[in-house]
Parts: C-alpha cells; sequence; structure tokens
C-alpha cells in the first residue's frame, strides 16, 4: 500500500464510479475522475456485526450504499454492535459481483458523537469543493 496516497473521504456511492489502475509502484490502485487512490474513509452505521467464522465481515451502511467491512487485527474482538456509528478508513478492494469491500485499518465508534451523521456530510462536501472538484475541472 503506498501511505503516500490520501486516503480519499467519499460516500460509499462515489466508489461506483472508481476505475481500477496501477500507481507507478506497480500496486493496484483506483482512481475516481482522476484521483488516484488506495485507501477511503468512510462513515456510516453497522448494519451487521463480525460473527465467529465471518473472518471479520461486516456491513456498513453510509446513507448512500452499503459496503462490506474486513476489520483485521484486534479489531475483530472488540465489542461491536449494530447501529453503532462509525468511522472506518482501509484499503479498497473490488469484489467481482458483490459489495465494495475496505480492508479496515482504522475504526472508531463515533456513537456518543451529537451531529455526527450531519457533520460527516459536510465534511465530504466541503472536501469535495475545495480538493477535489478543481481537478474535475481541469
Amino acid at each position: 500500500m503506498d501511505y503516500n496516497l490520501a486516503a480519499l473521504k467519499v460516500f460509499s456511492s462515489h466508489l461506483n464510479n472508481a476505475k481500477e489502475t496501477i500507481t507507478q509502484q506497480s500496486q493496484p490502485a483506483f482512481t475516481l475522475s482522476g484521483i488516484l487512490f488506495q485507501r477511503v474513509w468512510l462513515q456510516g452505521i453497522l448494519v451487521s456485526t463480525p460473527t465467529t467464522g465471518s473472518s471479520g465481515r461486516c456491513f456498513l451502511d453510509d446513507g448512500t450504499g452499503v459496503v462490506e467491512l474486513q476489520l483485521l487485527g484486534d479489531f475483530v474482538s472488540l465489542s461491536w454492535e449494530k447501529g453503532m456509528y462509525v468511522m472506518v478508513v482501509g484499503l479498497y478492494c473490488v469484489q467481482k459481483g458483490g459489495l465494495p469491500l475496505i480492508k479496515v485499518h482504522k475504526i472508531v465508534d463515533l456513537s456518543p458523537s451529537p451531529d455526527r451523521e450531519s457533520m460527516w456530510y459536510l465534511e465530504v462536501i466541503e472536501v469535495f469543493k475545495l480538493f477535489y472538484q478543481p481537478l474535475f475541472e481541469e
């Protein structure tokens, strides 16, 4: 993974437009309207939790779509509950015929934070206007 590439703040619906490519270091990556990335940053509600034998897999709904999460390392053993509002950052992967998959390397429970969901929508919109939109217009 190339940590020089930023983790894009996106809605899950944005991932439908991602195109697979290769970085200069011959690593798999994706582009979203010309922006090269490997990792994404999402927030949403856990609609399922990892179960025994699920390889740490669960699902997140951000209001624009659902993505599959693969929790790695110590995250698998933590107490996750349906309905928690979480922030995740991880490696974006495409599954043939399936939902987008995020191999999570950071997850934080934001459930206690008031206005967390509306603030997230504003953050993604602001990032788009400040950073992504100028690239689209070039």
